[in-house]
């Protein structure tokens, strides 16, 4: 059985300079343990396409982030994420870092495109070359404060989804059940402290402290949020976060029934989540999803 250790980690990007703890695994399996990245899931030796793009200027960045945003909202329409105007996704700009592009309020996941993007400040200030439509006020306190905290992070995802909010009464971790639910081994929160839809700066700064340096957070009774280097990766996560928690729900409905759950142990959760959580990993995963809505559209949300 393999063993972990405790080390502290000193290299955090963070304007507070905050320190997490990570677990360093040490395996007597014969299993390797070498760096994260896509080269731990592909084999043959052929190119694999749905690699992490690099860019010639940071417009044509700003170009494909707004794309794959508008795709992220079509995935989540396609899987019934929406519920009325609630719901949002920011994006970090690469062209000026101290802004973000955010959904218009009142426009369906299913019909967003990326021209549809509203560019805003940490102030809440509408920019002209975006879109000139309101946004959501919680979803603006919400992302302006996960910006402000993580300057690693460049993408942040919320929606009111079915099973998210269904197990986020719970108030609860996800149990370590399966190989998928590994990739939030330890890298998801609980924000407990609910007082009512964020309105104010405050519950956006507790709410971003709850969160950590970690990818997800479950709000409880409210729903799910996570974030990324990239919109794919955070939208993927989300995808992925919902899913845990509705395949949650039904193993304590079996539990109640009288069958016994087995847990996968700290030294295997570890292995899988260092094995399939890096960003590329995450970033090449919703590719998939991410390509279908580009053929099931014919591209349209691209305009």
């Amino acid at each position: 059985m393999a063993t972990t250790t405790k080390v502290l980690s000193e290299s955090v990007p963070s304007e507070d300079n905050y320190q997490i703890e990570q677990l360093q695994p040490v395996s007597d399996r014969g299993y390797g343990i070498g760096k994260q990245g896509i080269h731990n899931l592909t084999f043959g030796g052929a190119e694999f396409k749905n690699k992490r793009p690099k860019f010639a200027s940071k417009l044509e960045e700003r170009k494909h982030i707004l794309q794959h945003m508008a795709g992220t909202f079509r995935v989540f329409g396609r899987k019934g994420y929406g519920e009325g105007q609630a719901g949002h996704i920011s994006v970090r700009d690469p062209v000026d870092p101290h802004t973000f592009w955010i959904n218009p309020l009142g426009l369906h996941f299913s019909q967003i495109c990326a021209s549809d993007m509203v560019h805003i400040d940490s102030e809440g200030k509408i920019l002209s070359d975006g879109n000139q439509a309101a946004i959501n006020a919680a979803g603006f306190k919400i992302h302006a404060e996960l910006h402000k905290a993580r300057p690693d992070v460049h993408a942040a995802c919320h929606t009111h989804s079915t099973y998210g909010k269904a197990w986020s009464a719970f108030g609860k971790e996800l149990d370590m059940i399966n190989q998928d639910a590994c990739i939030f081994y330890k890298q998801h929160a609980i924000y407990n402290d609910f007082g009512g839809v964020v309105f104010e700066s405050e519950e956006g700064k507790r709410l971003a402290a709850a969160l950590g340096f970690k990818k997800a957070i479950i709000l409880q009774n409210h729903g799910l949020l996570t974030v990324g280097e990239t919109v794919d990766e955070a939208g993927y996560l989300f995808t992925l976060l919902e899913k845990t928690c509705e395949v949650q729900l039904q193993v304590e409905m079996a539990s109640r029934a009288g069958l016994e759950r087995k847990l996968i142990s700290d030294d295997a959760a570890y292995y899988t989540y260092f094995n399939t959580s890096d960003p590329e990993g995450l970033y090449s995963s919703f590719q998939v999803d991410y390509n279908l809505e580009v053929k099931l559209t014919d591209g349209e949300f691209l305009r």
